[in-house]
């Protein structure tokens, strides 16, 4: 199927790129750096997100006082960098601009727990105040009101990259580490207000960090790290497959988000009506009964995700392959993420760690070419597909002559790719001759 996307042929060993735009407008780089985007832009989302910061921490400083505040603060860092490097090395196979992931972590943390905090807030006392009954104002509040709030805030920054960074949101895995970053980062100013008001209570008995403390950092901690991480994957989920939508298919784009946020809410609700209704039995039945499930159901998606990936890679460069532009076994070697660490490993011990990022840069953009060959088989490209295809192929020329033995040796040593006897030099490399 491929084949139905026509591939420019190199004829002569020094090829042209008239295609190729001005190095100052080149859209794909080696190193993707903060300050690519357009200043003024930067500058606005950051000091949205630096003052929606410094409200959401005094709010919280405010009810759990400075010591809790600390407390839940150095208890509520430990699980981040686990999250974060979960659903980085998902992202390995074609890693998103870290901007991105850190615009979803900010907004998370601040942003949408800054709504969250104000609209449960004030939902939970107009209902009070219309019922007269404050406890049932406070469980509808974690039931119904909480997962809405809370999922549509969270869905407010995957809903922003996929409109204004649509090239950086190609699929499914995209989706997931994009919702991903986002939970995390709200669960992280969550369990600071949870975890610094639980200190408070052991404090009031003198206990300093006592049972209560440990009780709810072992439920958010290490129970349920990833809960809104799994709850807001749902919605990445949906706009994943919108992603992968055709042109034409407008309706299935809206549908398939607000889908998948219809389900977020619903396992949110659930899992909250568990805690709030059923008591601590109830709460690990449905723990046990559909919070472990669901979680072993996404993570074989996001990984099965992945490979398809990599199978895009296996499928779509073979094409540049036969005409010309990477040598036969470098497809092999691509599609493989040892055989990639390999052939880096090999650059970095023969040339030194410049040749290393070489054969990194050009692993990178290798594979932002198959998948950009992919969406113009789908349709999905854009107009301007030759020229982005002749940048990527420059890019590639420039780096061959170290990329391309590298990933060959690669490609053999993993048993990929046929391997000739020790003796005899392949490529111009034998790592086995001293």
């Amino acid at each position: 199927m491929s084949n139905s996307v026509p591939v420019p042929h190199r004829d002569t060993e020094e090829p042209d790129f008239p295609a190729a735009a001005d190095r100052s407008q080149w859209r794909y780089r080696p190193r993707r750096a903060f300050w690519r985007s357009r200043l003024v832009r930067a500058i606005t989302v950051v000091t949205l997100l630096a003052l929606c910061a410094l409200v959401i921490l005094a709010l919280v400083r405010e009810q759990t006082g400075t010591r809790g505040f600390l407390v839940g603060l150095g208890l509520a860092v430990l699980p981040v960098p686990l999250l974060m490097s979960a659903f980085r090395w998902l992202d390995r196979v074609e890693p998103g601009p870290w901007k991105n992931m850190l615009f979803a972590f900010a907004w998370g943390a601040f942003a949408a727990a800054l709504v969250a905090i104000l609209a449960n807030s004030f939902a939970v006392h107009w209902i009070a105040t219309a019922t007269a009954d404050p406890d049932s104002a406070d469980n509808l509040g974690a039931t119904v009101i909480a997962p809405v709030v809370e999922e549509s805030a969270k869905a407010a920054a995957i809903l922003l990259l996929f409109l204004f960074r649509r090239r950086d949101f190609g699929g499914l895995v995209d989706g997931v580490v994009v919702a991903g970053f986002t939970a995390t980062g709200f669960a992280f100013t969550e369990n600071i207000l949870y975890l610094g008001n639980a200190f408070g209570e052991d404090q009031e008995f003198g206990s300093g960090i006592g049972m209560v403390t440990a009780g709810t950092f072992f439920v958010r901690v290490v129970m349920s790290p990833f809960a809104h991480p799994l709850f807001t994957v749902l919605t990445g989920i949906g706009f994943g497959f919108a992603a992968l939508a055709p042109p034409g298919k407008r309706l299935r784009r809206v549908l398939l988000p607000l889908a998948g946020l219809l389900l977020a809410m619903s396992l949110h609700a659930a899992w909250n009506g568990s805690a709030t209704f059923g008591g601590p039995l109830a709460f690990y039945l449905v723990y046990g009964a559909l919070m472990v499930p669901a979680f072993g159901l996404l993570t074989w998606l996001a990984v099965w995700s992945r490979q398809r990936e990599l199978r895009t890679i296996s499928g779509e460069l073979p094409a540049y392959a036969a005409a010309g532009w990477l040598a036969p076994t470098e497809p092999l070697a691509l599609s493989s993420m040892r055989a990639r660490q390999m052939a880096r490993a090999f650059a970095a011990r023969t040339y030194g760690p410049p040749a290393a990022r070489a054969v990194g840069e050009y692993e990178s953009f290798a594979t932002t070419l198959a998948f950009l060959r992919d969406r113009a088989r789908r349709g999905t490209a854009g107009p301007d597909f030759p020229a982005r295809e002749q940048e990527l192929l420059h890019h590639l020329w420039q780096r061959r002559a170290v990329a391309s033995p590298a990933l060959t040796y690669a490609a053999r040593a993993t048993g990929r790719a046929w391997a000739p006897p020790q003796y005899l030099d392949y490529d111009g490399y034998n790592p086995y001759r001293s």
